[in-house]
């Protein structure tokens, strides 16, 4: 049998290894047009910024890495020009020497990748403009810096290679900029978790222009859609990816809703003994089954692995994505998987929505905090999703969400977790038990929660409502909520039969627990209708930023 392979990075590497161990006779040819393969590109943004000194750290494998070890023979500077799916031929075009031939084969896989959006912006092929999508970018880029020392950069877009960007680019001495169209920076976030990572970019003294676009690009400025001006002496385009199916199109194989190729769980696509897998596919959604796109080095391996396989007479199927995404924003981290908050609700989910603030291991052992936002089915307590920003122990949360989420865990299921406890690690009950305590008594045990949003709604309501303020006097003058009064936790008690029980209360403090305590005394003493406001005083302060913005724009 020969096998074909288009594309020989992160998935087509990864079939070509997992033919190769399913069959020792089949011949194994994989085309890739670029000059390098099999390469780290989640890395390249340190390598710029000079965290990795050797850029060959991250291509440690080449074609004869393949040959000795797979006998898989990887043909670079060769890009595949057509597809005869009724000949099953591709026309194939050495970069090199200019020659055009045919190959054939008995079973293809296509892992064609992506390729990075250039906007069409006025100016976007200037040379001190870039894109970084493979590692011959990354040299471009670096090559630039290093002759041309640029004191100023502006980033276009701001998803992890615009974030990741702004962090090196920073730490190289340069002045960064970052411009994004959507009223938030970190797209893939909700809005109030968004406005954490851009406070901390400003922190670290990163630019932060939102609701705007760049227009045209000159030799020393950006011009905005907005008519802000700009100087720059390198801008990078960071404005996403769209998967490469030009091929596949023309050949005639099916797309799905999102533009990828359509794939069903073993990696087939639509033409008989024609597998895709990698950044060129769509996925599916492991929470609500419907088509995504979700391009990440991660599940190119693991569908490369499966096409591999199958493609060799074996039965391995993908189980979805949650759209799992971590990165690190100088020392902040930022991670999610699953549904948003506007996701949830696009899909139609009656949620409940938690705002956790807790740090990842004790004070005394240096814990630092998170902000932990969950999203629940209110029905019966599935979690959807997950979102963590924090400096610290961020990573390993996230992943027992994932796990959470992928097995249909419920919020209820979360503090019986017998999670890893000691005080370098963890506090005695972690934040992701403590998310579990606080999802399931909004749910299920007459503790709701009330977030920013929905307050603002329920004061213009014309209803009764009273907001009480749980903290010391102090804090209440510094700052508090529109509309409240100051009822500290200590005096609560003596306080309450001034509160009429036909009068919907709102309780809070700085971060949720006080507040919850306090929403605990009045409901114990026949309140009828007590809220706390999620995430508290803090979460509910980003949110007022966040509203007096979009009312400007």
């Amino acid at each position: 049998m020969r096998i074909l392979v288009i594309g020989a990075v992160a998935a087509g590497t990864s079939a070509a290894a997992k033919a190769r161990r399913n069959d020792e006779e089949a011949e194994i040819v994989i085309y890739e047009k670029d000059t390098h393969i099999s390469y780290s590109g989640c890395g390249m943004p340190y390598y710029i910024g000079g965290e990795i000194e050797n850029g060959e750290e991250l291509t440690p494998r080449n074609p004869e890495f393949f040959r000795n070890k797979y006998n898989v023979n990887i043909r670079t500077e060769h890009e595949v020009l057509k597809l005869d799916k009724e000949k099953k031929e591709l026309t194939v075009k050495n970069l090199v020497t200019g020659e055009v031939f045919t190959d054939s084969y008995d079973r293809l896989i296509l892992a064609t990748g992506a390729r990075s959006v250039v906007p069409p912006i006025k100016g976007a092929d200037n040379e001190h403009v870039f894109t970084l999508r493979n590692i011959n970018d990354m040299y471009k880029i670096k090559r630039y810096i290093n002759n041309r020392s640029p004191k100023k950069a502006v980033i276009v877009g701001t998803g992890f290679i615009g974030l990741e960007m702004a962090e090196n680019l920073k730490g190289l001495g340069i002045e960064v900029t970052m411009v994004e169209l959507l009223p938030q920076v970190s797209p893939g976030l909700d809005p109030d978790m968004a406005i954490l990572v851009e406070e901390h970019l400003e922190k670290k003294g990163v630019r932060v222009i939102t609701g705007t676009s760049a227009r045209e690009i000159s030799e020393r400025n950006v011009f905005l859609s907005d008519e802000k001006r700009l100087d720059a002496d390198l801008v990078i385009l960071a404005t996403g990816v769209k998967p490469n199916v030009k091929l596949a199109e023309e050949a005639g194989i099916l797309l799905g809703e999102t533009g990828a190729i359509r794939v069903n769980t073993f990696m087939e696509t639509s033409q008989e003994g024609i597998y895709a897998a990698g950044d060129c596919i769509e996925q599916y959604h492991v929470v609500t089954g419907k088509p995504v796109y979700r391009p990440l080095g991660s599940t190119a391996n693991k569908t490369g692995r499966i096409a591999g396989n199958n493609i060799t007479g074996g039965s391995l199927e993908f189980r979805g994505v949650l759209g799992t995404g971590i990165y690190k924003v100088f020392d902040l981290t930022v991670a999610q998987t699953g549904l948003t908050e506007r996701e949830a609700l696009k899909e139609g989910y009656e949620i409940s929505v938690s705002h956790n603030i807790k740090p990842d291991r004790p004070a005394y052992m240096g814990g630092k905090e998170m902000t932990i936002k969950s999203v629940a089915d209110r029905k019966d307590g599935r979690l959807l999703g997950v979102q963590i920003v924090g400096p610290e122990g961020v990573d390993k949360r996230i992943d027992v969400f994932v796990s959470l989420i992928t097995f249909g865990a419920k919020v209820q299921d979360l503090v019986h977790l017998d999670l890893a406890y000691a005080p370098p690690f963890s506090t005695t009950k972690d934040p992701v038990m403590y998310t579990g305590m606080i999802q399931e008594n909004a749910i299920f045990g007459n503790r709701p929660l009330m977030n920013s949003d929905k307050l603002d709604e329920l004061m213009a309501s014309g209803k009764k409502v009273r907001i009480i303020d749980t903290r010391v006097e102090k804090q209440f003058g510094a700052s508090h909520v529109d509309h409240a009064e100051n009822l500290p936790h200590g005096v609560i008690r003596e306080k309450m039969k001034d509160l009429p029980k036909d009068t919907i209360i709102i309780t809070y403090c700085n971060k949720g627990t006080t507040g919850n305590a306090v929403q605990n005394i009045l409901l114990n003493r026949g309140l009828k209708e007590v809220y706390n406001l999620s995430g508290g005083h803090k979460t509910y302060t980003r949110y007022r930023l966040l509203k007096k913005r979009s009312e400007k724009k």
